[in-house]
């Protein structure tokens, strides 16, 4: 597959922060007819973000000899590019927008890796009174009626998704001097909702990585279900895909030594994972054990 420069306009776009050595890598591979082993994943910002893949990808690299170049971009953009072939995998959290898809021919494979949660995030002062309540839902449309700041990822990501998800399930369409749409990622929009006392919904493990900085902001509303966040990676059906490649790369990321890695992946430095190991190798091998599914 030869990359073309859109992709290195858009996620340049999306996410500027995407690093120089990726875009000129990508430029190379483009340059040239055809090019060594080597993938491109197209994923959301949290998992760049909150440094999971990082700390992951070395190890496929060298075990494989294949290197992956990363596209973090919000999990709409990240479909965007897989429906125009300009990826070889997704690894993204939108289950509706992941099956429709699945369903319009777009994905070959589609496996569940793991899940975090979505938090609300505001001031420690809370000043639209959300503490102590148990349902997101709610919160939200206490947020709306005092008009209290809100910073929303504005970027079709899957943040975003969720987000809008919770506004119609609170009969709301938020608008107003109070409601800002950012179109960044979550990072920029965190450091944005600190700075303008806000509230904003966050997947968890981009927050965790963020507060050692000295981020302001507190988790007010946790643990309901409907802020559950599960992640899959999906291999492109396209021609410009390298299947065989990207298969490899799943079995990988699905296997029981590396979904080790991820349910270990900020235990040393938050004392909890920022992920929770959710594929069927894992799920099987729990089982096995007598644990939970």
């Amino acid at each position: 597959m030869i990359l073309s420069k859109k992709i290195l306009r858009l996620a340049t776009k999306a996410n500027p922060i995407v690093p120089t050595l990726l875009l000129l890598a990508l430029l190379a591979t483009a340059a040239c007819g055809g090019r060594p082993a080597r993938l491109v994943v197209a994923t959301t910002t949290s998992t760049e973000n909150s440094g999971l893949l990082d700390a992951i990808l070395p190890d496929f690299e060298r075990r494989y000899n294949i290197q992956v170049d990363v596209v973090a971009v919000g999990t709409g953009q990240a479909l965007k590019l897989g429906e125009q072939g300009d990826a070889d995998l997704l690894l993204v959290h939108a289950p509706d927008l992941e099956a429709a898809f699945m369903q319009a021919g777009y994905g070959s494979r589609r496996e569940p890796v793991m899940v975090n949660d979505f938090v609300l995030l505001g001031p420690p002062d809370d000043p639209a009174g959300t503490r102590g309540m148990n349902d997101v839902t709610a919160a939200f449309a206490q947020i709306a009626q005092q008009q209290a700041p809100f910073i929303s990822r504005g970027d079709e990501s899957g943040t975003h998704h969720r987000e809008k998800a919770i506004w119609t399930r609170a009969g709301i369409e938020p608008s107003g001097p109070w409601y800002h749409s950012a179109g960044q990622g979550m990072g920029a929009v965190l450091t944005l909702a600190n700075e303008q006392h806000a509230y904003t919904l966050s997947d968890r493990g981009t927050y965790l990585a963020y507060t050692a900085p000295g981020l302001d902001l507190t988790v007010l509303i946790e643990d309901d279900p409907f802020l559950l966040n599960p992640y899959s990676v999906i291999v492109v059906n396209s021609p410009h895909t390298q299947t065989d490649l990207a298969n490899t790369f799943v079995d990988w990321l699905i296997s029981v030594p590396t979904q080790e890695r991820i349910g270990q992946f900020g235990v040393d430095r938050f004392g909890q994972p920022l992920f929770i190991p959710d594929s069927i190798p894992w799920r099987n091998a729990q089982q096995g054990k007598g644990g939970p599914l």
